[in-house]
């Protein structure tokens, strides 16, 4: 896994994000002449990402995914600006673990044309989202196609 966390901003945000970054740590200070331990790298990680020690990183980072919804769950959010509360009738894992391709009933239509002469209202959508929520397909404007944001687990 790259040293780069899920957000993409070089934050770790699991467990397994933070022992590579202080692998990567490690091995770069090494070649500049500076040895240090893992456990020293892992201290180092610990203190980047604002935590006083490694146990607590340890405490406070999760190995579970950053985002993470299921068939059933009701999540909130917005398609093409819109915003909704919605409930998920499909989740499809793809890209190798990075996208999910999901299908949503929303609980209200929305109107996916910005026209004034003229609305298309949509209840059912389908849309893939990264592993934070958020669609890689953006408008004319920049803003993502689709941004969900988990509300509430069917299995919770």
């Amino acid at each position: 896994m790259p040293e780069t966390s899920l957000s993409g901003t070089g934050r770790p945000r699991t467990i397994d994000e933070a022992k590579q970054r202080a692998k990567a740590l490690r091995k770069a200070m090494n070649a500049n002449g500076v040895k240090i331990s893992y456990g020293q790298a892992l201290e180092r990680v610990a203190a980047e990402v604002g935590y006083r020690d490694w146990n607590t990183a340890v405490a406070r980072l999760s190995n579970e995914p950053p985002f993470s919804i299921q068939v059933g769950d009701i999540v909130s959010g917005t398609y093409l600006k819109q915003p909704f509360t919605a409930e998920v009738l499909a989740v499809e894992l793809i890209g190798g673990g990075s996208h999910y391709r999901v299908t949503l009933h929303l609980e209200e239509a929305v109107d996916v044309v910005t026209f004034d002469s003229f609305s298309a209202f949509r209840q059912r959508v389908q849309g893939t989202v990264d592993d934070t929520g958020v669609s890689p397909s953006r408008t004319s404007d920049g803003e993502p196609h689709l941004v969900i944001r988990p509300l509430v687990s069917a299995f919770a």
